[in-house]
């Protein structure tokens, strides 16, 4: 069956799946899996390190080096944006979706696949190749997207626009762990580092390939010169942002899908930054991020099938209910372990010390540097160059050792880079004097850093694992019957709407959170709600669309996803400045959550539905 065969009914699906049909969704879904190897490894984990501690050793300063991948991060998805509504409407014409998302994947990998000879000091080299491999990967991910209501039959969006995202979790995920090993074990000349960024481009590529084999090109308008289809692409742009006022309800959607997208995209970035905040160990922030990439998938594939008519109704019923039960109990059980138990099992707070975060005066001692505090570890910021060396450092009138071997700070470097930045860790808390051996004229500055929170992962992931078969034993039974009508009315809409409320509860208790167990049940929570409020935006987003236009239209989809991280980031910085916390802000994303949900229960679905049918009827072609 190929595209042509799609069934031109948006209502139930056809009863018998040929295998073709199945070849293509599965080619489809891979390619989630094949991308969110850049998103997990080259967005989130691995590439910002290496470009900070190696590419950009020679800058003045890490803070540089931070500013100059950020605005490389911020020119790439401006380019995205601006080409996405254009380049759309140019594919719908000339019928080269396909086309374009391969082209930009192999722009992507082969960029990708360059930042393996990215050297110390190479900072530009990085920039510039991290830039294109970025624009690779969002440009593809424009047409990827246009492709779903071509390749899905009406009835199966939400299925497999959720299946799409539990693959990209899970095989994300596993390729970012891999790398994690594999930077363990091979530091020497930055080999584990190199080795992971090469990954994502194999990996990439290799996953790539049953989708060119299997997704047929939807056609075109039959447009075959280049500078027609230019001409009707930028046309037909200008067309599609005067026609949104005949299609009210894919307009309230995309309102609404701004508001809440927008506080889900502030969660995400900010949920490590506030760990830290709070002072919880890296190591945990990291592990409780893997977790929501190896828990997010699973749950993605359940919110996609809560509104899934093919799915018996006992088992949706079941569904729903252990959904339900998550947002309860997963709140109940972190905050009952923080005020139950152990402090250094469940990593609540530790005695309180006044100092902490202070700035304590670097003082000369002929050639040393001194500095003296009340707390536990201590961050130095120094300057590294030529010719300095390697520091040893004394801690209460005694060499520093850790494991039998003497501490010391690494201050030699390629070039003179001001604002290096070294944690010194200190097993107890209380008054103390580190020493700094000729670090006179290297130190310029200390911060006294939180005491660390103690906790037992095992303990938590355990708590966490019986929270789920809890909840399955409820939703099997009594909670199950409780929740037969609201999964009996499931709809899209209303499933997007379930993993909302899953966000107010999350932006709430984040208000009042302070246990490491608390925020790996919250991340928890996150992946219950993540990939399903995500995933079932761009199904329902895709019915609301006429198809043959689906490229238009999924490049200002693009558009709003990034334009959608603008504004309560500033609303989260402006209440840190007020508060000076960000737990108030925190509190004040849930309003968010909230506004995005009233606007979208103003969302008929089976009217949009109707409107963008008729629409693709008054086209020269019909619905493919």
């Amino acid at each position: 069956m190929g595209v042509s065969d799609r069934p031109t009914s948006r209502g139930r699906p056809a009863t018998v799946v040929d295998p073709a049909y199945r070849r293509r969704v599965r080619a489809w879904v891979t390619y989630d899996w094949a991308n969110s190897a850049f998103a997990t490894t080259i967005l989130a984990a691995v590439l910002p390190v290496y470009y900070s501690s190696v590419a950009g050793a020679t800058l003045p300063s890490a803070a540089t080096a931070t500013q100059y991948y950020s605005l490389t991060l911020s020119a790439s998805v401006l380019v995205v944006a601006v080409l996405s509504p254009v380049l759309g409407g140019i594919a719908d014409v000339a019928g080269t979706r396909k086309r374009f998302l391969l082209g930009f994947a192999a722009v992507g990998i082969v960029a990708t696949a360059g930042l393996v000879g990215v050297g110390v000091g190479d900072w530009l080299l990085a920039s510039v190749l991290f830039g294109i491999g970025r624009i690779g990967f969002g440009g593809s991910l424009v047409f990827y997207d246009a492709l779903l209501p071509h390749v899905a039959r009406p009835a199966d969006l939400d299925r497999i626009s959720a299946r799409g995202y539990a693959w990209g979790y899970l095989g994300g995920g596993i390729l970012l762990a891999a790398n994690a090993v594999a930077i363990l074990l091979l530091p020497e000349d930055d080999l584990g580092f190199r080795l992971s960024l090469l990954s994502v481009a194999v990996w990439w590529a290799v996953f790539t390939t049953p989708l060119v084999r299997h997704v047929p090109e939807p056609p075109g308008e039959g447009v075959r010169r280049a500078g027609s289809a230019v001409a009707a692409g930028f046309r037909d742009t200008v067309r599609t942002l005067r026609s949104l006022g005949r299609f009210p309800d894919l307009r309230r959607f995309l309102f609404a899908f701004l508001i809440y997208n927008d506080a889900i995209n502030v969660v995400i970035a900010t949920a490590a930054i506030y760990g830290v905040e709070l002072g919880f160990d890296p190591i945990q922030l990291t592990l409780a991020i893997l977790l929501v990439q190896f828990v997010g998938g699973p749950y993605a594939m359940v919110f996609g099938a809560l509104p899934d008519p093919t799915v018996p109704r006992r088992r949706r019923r079941v569904l729903t209910a252990f959904v339900v039960a998550n947002i309860v109990l997963l709140p109940v059980t972190g905050i009952g372990l923080r005020l139950l138990g152990p402090a250094d099992v469940t990593g609540t707070p530790g005695p309180p010390i006044a100092a902490a975060g202070s700035m304590p005066d670097v003082v000369a001692d002929g050639g040393d540097a001194v500095l003296r505090w009340t707390g536990q570890s201590v961050e130095l910021t120094y300057t590294a160059g030529p010719d300095r060396g390697e520091l040893p450092l004394r801690l209460d009138g005694a060499p520093l050792v850790d494991g039998g071997d003497p501490v010391v700070l690494d201050a030699e470097g390629p070039a003179v880079h001001a604002g290096e930045v070294e944690a010194v860790e200190v097993a107890d808390i209380g008054a103390h004097e580190l020493v700094v051996v000729g670090g006179a004229e290297v130190v310029t500055a200390a911060e006294v850093l939180p005491a660390e929170r103690s906790a037992d992962r095992a303990v938590i992931l355990g708590a966490l694992v019986a929270v789920q078969l809890v909840a399955g034993a409820l939703a099997v039974t009594v909670l199950g019957r409780l929740c037969a009508r609201l999964a009996d009315r499931m709809t899209t809409r209303s499933a997007i709407l379930l993993s909302l409320w899953a966000y107010v509860v999350v932006a709430v208790w984040g208000f009042a959170l302070d246990s490491v167990a608390e925020f790996w049940a919250l991340a928890w929570l996150v992946a219950v709600s993540q990939g399903g409020s995500q995933a079932l935006s761009r199904s329902l987003y895709a019915r609301l669309i006429p198809d043959r236009r689906s490229g238009e239209f999924f490049g200002f989809f693009s558009i709003l996803s990034k334009f959608a991280s603008f504004l309560s980031p500033l609303v989260f910085a402006a209440s840190v400045a007020l508060f000076a916390s960000s737990r108030p802000a925190v509190l004040v994303i849930g309003g968010f959550f909230v506004v995005g949900m009233v606007l979208l229960r103003g969302v008929d679905t089976a009217r949009g539905e109707a409107v963008a049918a008729t629409a693709d009827r008054r086209m020269s072609h019909p619905r493919a």
